[in-house]
């Protein structure tokens, strides 16, 4: 067999893994509660009261509901078929490590993006523009891709019990929702709270949001996608090699 139809063939089997977690997995308590509920909530606790536009709310909005929904499967993915000796089957079977994260992770990129096509079209019924459309778009497709490699990256300690995992992508996802121009744009943060945001890679994606949305960009869109696509880089290679060195303790 050609080295072009093992690749074919590894991708059609990422794409079945993928398929299968969404299936499994999207109706999950926590990718429920943690990906679709809490993001909602928070930021109606955030707004109700204050007089804020729409071109305000809508790129924190969306930026919140990609990074929960994008961080919501993968982490609880693994956890969940070491519990259920299902990881075994996939381990002993002709597919390589690569493939399967690649899969856990693709399930939670278009889990993510499908979702935050809600608010998406929610705010352009409400009669919220965006300058430019393509622009919007691949900043959505990258940084769901960015964030599920992140979420991934949540369930490398090798512990079967999905309570644990969610309460480590906790103790990571909230702190990164304050820090990153949501509820305060970056150009209002202090200079030193500027520098803190600009370790969370959802800064990033919020920054052109509300560039094609508000026309209010801190950084030009160079830099934001540039940065992105260096975050979404570094964590799928974390992700890959730390499962590698976790995976075998696990079965």
């Amino acid at each position: 067999m050609s080295e072009q139809s093992l690749v074919w063939q590894q991708i059609r089997r990422m794409l079945a893994i993928a398929v299968k977690d969404i299936r499994v997995y999207y109706s999950k308590g926590p990718v429920i509660i943690f990906g679709i509920l809490f993001p909602v909530f928070l930021f109606l606790a955030f707004s109700v009261g204050r007089e804020l536009t729409l071109d305000f709310m809508m790129p924190g909005l969306i930026g919140m509901v990609l990074f929960f929904t994008a961080t919501s499967i993968s982490p609880i993915v693994v956890p969940w078929e070491a519990q259920a000796r299902t990881l075994e089957r996939l381990m002993s079977s002709p597919l390589r490590l690569e493939t399967i994260i690649a899969g856990d992770v693709f399930a939670s990129f278009a889990f993510g993006t499908a979702i935050s096509l809600v608010p998406v079209i929610a705010a352009l019924a409400l009669g919220v523009t965006i300058s430019s459309p393509v622009l919007f778009a691949l900043a959505l497709l990258l940084a769901g891709l960015c964030f599920a490699a992140l979420g991934n990256i949540f369930s490398v300690p090798p512990s079967n019990v999905p309570a644990t995992v969610n309460m480590i992508a906790a103790a990571v996802r909230f702190p990164v929702i304050f820090i990153s121009g949501i509820f305060i744009p970056l150009q209002q943060l202090p200079y030193w709270g500027q520098w803190i945001a600009y370790i969370s890679p959802l800064t990033y994606f919020t920054d052109i949001a509300r560039g094609c949305i508000q026309g209010q960009a801190h950084l030009p869109p160079a830099v934001d996608f540039a940065l992105l696509t260096a975050f979404a880089a570094l964590f799928l290679i974390l992700a890959m090699r730390l499962h590698h060195s976790t995976m075998p303790r696990r079965l």
